[in-house]
């Protein structure tokens, strides 16, 4: 019986391996903490949410972040956590009821743009940008003009 429980926590770990992508640099979430717990962070909440939020779902995530790459458990919670809040983000567009999603773009995405688009286009910094990166002989306009300053 206590195999069957340490394989069952093998495979946890192995499922949860495969979103270790979402674990941040632990800096970020000490800088979320700060931030949460800032007098402008706590006047956001307020403004936004109405009261003041938990802050201590980031401190549990800062200290399992020091410790995720020496223990897998850390790893696990800190995963669980970045999941939690990765569906909490994602919960407003699913619920969408006003909009309908795509299961492909529009078959004419990729027209040329409009003739008054393509004048403005035309010398812009994006177009010798794109050019530049074409390999294209383009003679700069900040080429032509020096930079030198006399003070």
């Amino acid at each position: 019986m206590e195999v069957k429980n340490e394989e069952k926590s093998d495979k946890s770990e192995i499922h949860d391996k495969a979103f270790e992508w979402l674990v941040r640099p632990c800096d970020q979430y000490k800088d979320e903490l700060s931030e949460c717990m800032s007098l402008k962070g706590r006047f956001h909440q307020y403004f936004i949410y109405g009261q003041p939020q938990d802050c201590s779902q980031w401190k549990v995530d800062y200290e399992n972040c020091g410790k995720a790459e020496t223990n897998a458990k850390a790893m696990n919670e800190l995963v669980t956590s970045e999941r939690k809040r990765y569906a909490q983000r994602m919960l407003p567009h699913l619920k969408n009821d006003t909009w309908e999603s795509r299961e492909s773009p529009p078959e004419d995405w990729s027209k040329p743009l409009p003739e008054f688009l393509q004048k403005a286009y035309e010398g812009s910094y994006l177009d010798l940008k794109n050019k530049e990166l074409k390999q294209d002989p383009v003679k700069s306009v900040y080429e032509e003009r020096t930079l030198c300053v006399i003070m």
